[in-house]
């Protein structure tokens, strides 16, 4: 299960007028759709009964609609990770938003910018500003430096191996996140399936000005959606996870700007440089070092 769905733990329904309309409008349109598709169904019957269109070759049987809407997205999602990692060269911009439920039932949103530039196999350089913390992570394929700019404090880590691997090793040894991770893996598509439920294309929507194309999924644990841009650079232009195990269903939702890929990515500095009279921290003090994922006590998901 990749990392950020792991966090959220997932959710329940919308319950709010909007979400009440999208719902009663995308049943509506599957009624729709259920009709015509019996109507077709009906036809082809009829013609085979009469003998109509007799001696031309058998008419394909109707595929049900619900099985071309699982086919159509899970081709789109499957698209979009091998274009993803087909790509030697990465830069984006992002802004997140995290929700998150307080102990006295309060939902809010904590907001977060970045960027995110990367070579593959093995360099990734990450930055991340928040209303509690303003850090860079740099990834030269051998060592992970993590600094944290309003500590002028930085942390350094051996960690050998591709953005696969790192990943992992954020996850597991340095309870951290890495921007975007279930995107930016070599096997988004693998990652994302991982007990996946149903599957739905839900036609196009706009994001930030670029038409995409919109998917839905559910899983055991959380439901997830995607809008994928079309064309030539099928892209993620928003990724959003909602939880399904946490009152009021807290939703996490990754916005990606100004995406370029391969030759269009301007040269990126992968080296990393201390700032003049930064502190260097312990390995075992990076939890000290603060990050987005650090949120207040009061805050946290679940308490």
């Amino acid at each position: 299960m990749n990392m950020i769905r792991r966090a959220m733990r997932p959710a329940t329904a919308m319950t709010s007028v909007t979400a009440l309309a999208m719902v009663i409008g995308l049943g509506l349109s599957s009624c729709s759709q259920g009709n015509e598709q019996n109507a077709a169904e009906e036809n082809v019957t009829e013609q085979v009964a009469t003998g109509e269109n007799a001696g031309e070759p058998a008419a394909a049987a109707p595929v049900a609609g619900g099985d071309v809407s699982q086919q159509n997205a899970k081709a789109l999602l499957k698209a979009m990770s091998d274009y993803l990692a087909a790509q030697k060269a990465i830069s984006l911009s992002f802004d997140s938003v995290f929700e998150v439920v307080t102990k006295d039932q309060q939902k809010l949103q904590l907001a977060t910018s970045g960027t995110v530039g990367l070579s593959r196999p093995d360099k990734i350089r990450t930055t991340r500003q928040s209303g509690f913390s303003d850090t860079e992570m740099v990834f030269d394929g051998k060592t992970l430096s993590i600094l944290g700019k309003g500590q002028n404090a930085y942390v350094q880590a051996e960690v050998p191996g591709t953005i696969d691997t790192l990943i992992d090793q954020l996850r597991d040894k340095f309870h951290r996140q890495l921007p975007g991770a279930d995107l930016l893996q070599s096997g988004v598509y693998e990652a994302l399936m991982t007990d996946v439920t149903d599957v739905k294309d839900l036609g196009s929507g706009v994001i930030g000005g670029k038409e995409c194309d919109h998917l839905a999924f559910r899983a055991k644990d959380t439901d997830w959606q995607i809008w994928i841009a079309q064309g030539a650079q099928p892209y993620p232009c928003r990724y959003v996870i909602t939880s399904k195990g946490v009152d009021q269903a807290p939703q996490f939702t990754l916005t990606v700007r100004d995406w370029k890929a391969g030759a269009d990515v301007a040269g990126t500095n992968f080296s990393f440089t201390p700032p003049a009279g930064a502190k260097r921290m312990d390995e075992k003090d990076l939890k000290d070092l603060k990050d987005t994922s650090d949120l207040p006590e009061n805050y946290r998901l679940g308490e």
